[in-house]
């Protein structure tokens, strides 16, 4: 007889070594399969993984959502249960996985943070540009804000993809480019970012790329990251953001302000408008929420 918490510990050592699975999948896996042995053996009177059978599956996925687990946690343990049943069905020690048919729960999918105009206003305000590191900051972060580009975009742009006189950018993804106008706060703080730092970054170096770190070697994410949540710190924004928080809110307030659909998922670079559309959803939501707290009559 096979023992149950032993499977699981075999099953686990075998998704490290063979699956290179993290930390915390093992962790998730652990977690989820004791779970269900614990009822199997308490409630369903099932003391071997070859006795479990679909209905076992869906009465304890029933029982979770009884006890009102979220929708992800149910949908987590469902994974967890066909990887396992995968397994102890690969190594022969089970007739067929009775978790094949199981039908996960649709889980929400969370709406993105976005900053407030006032808050992109501060954090635009904290790079001290009496310094060249100031003005490079600056010009970073007034062009995402401008663009909406991802931060791998950002950092792989180089000097010849960016036409001042013009306000464009010609920004390379994985596959394609795409043309991304900017306004005149993000074409200020890029000329003189060009005329007065950059020139100090490089010194006799050679470099194609339009932003480069103090010693003048490309610009890392790492690099963004720490100058994004430094200037965050300074202006007091409590709640985390990341780059992709200046992209969604980019996104966000272009819709707010009157710019169709088409032309942000053009601009956003998005394959399928669907994924531009939850920046409506986003908007409707939060206008929702304005319309709760203020009208005499909600």
């Amino acid at each position: 007889m096979y023992r149950m918490k032993e499977a699981i510990q075999k099953f686990i050592r075998y998704y490290h070594k063979i699956k290179k699975s993290s930390g915390n999948t093992e962790a998730s896996y652990r977690r989820d399969l004791e779970k269900l042995s614990d009822y199997l053996e308490s409630q369903a009177g099932v003391h071997d993984w070859s006795e479990v059978t679909q209905t076992h599956l869906n009465s304890y996925t029933l029982g979770m959502e009884r006890d009102n687990y979220a929708p992800s946690s149910i949908s987590r343990a469902i994974a967890s249960m066909n990887a396992f049943f995968t397994y102890m069905e690969k190594k022969h020690l089970i007739d067929e996985n009775p978790a094949s048919e199981l039908k996960r729960p649709k889980v929400a999918k969370a709406l993105p943070q976005i900053m407030t105009v006032a808050e992109i206003e501060s954090l635009l305000k904290q790079p001290d540009v009496s310094k060249a590191k100031g003005q490079r900051d600056l010009a970073m972060l007034e062009l995402l804000y401008a663009t909406g580009m991802r931060v791998s975009e950002l950092i792989g742009i180089r000097v010849d993809d960016l036409n001042l006189p013009l306000n464009y950018v010609v920004c390379h993804d994985s596959k394609t480019e795409r043309i991304i106008p900017f306004g005149k706060a993000a074409g200020k703080a890029l000329d003189n970012y060009l005329k007065n730092a950059r020139p100090s970054f490089i010194k006799e170096k050679e470099s194609d790329y339009l932003f480069t770190n103090c010693s003048g070697g490309s610009m890392s994410r790492q690099g963004f990251w720490k100058l994004l949540k430094g200037c965050a710190s300074d202006a007091g924004i409590e709640h985390e953001i990341t780059p992709h928080t200046l992209r969604h809110s980019f996104a966000s307030h272009m819709i707010q302000n009157g710019a169709d659909l088409k032309s942000v998922q053009e601009m956003l670079g998005h394959t399928d408008i669907t994924t531009t559309q939850m920046y409506v959803d986003l908007n409707l939501s939060h206008m929702k929420d304005v319309y709760a707290k203020s009208h005499p009559r909600k």
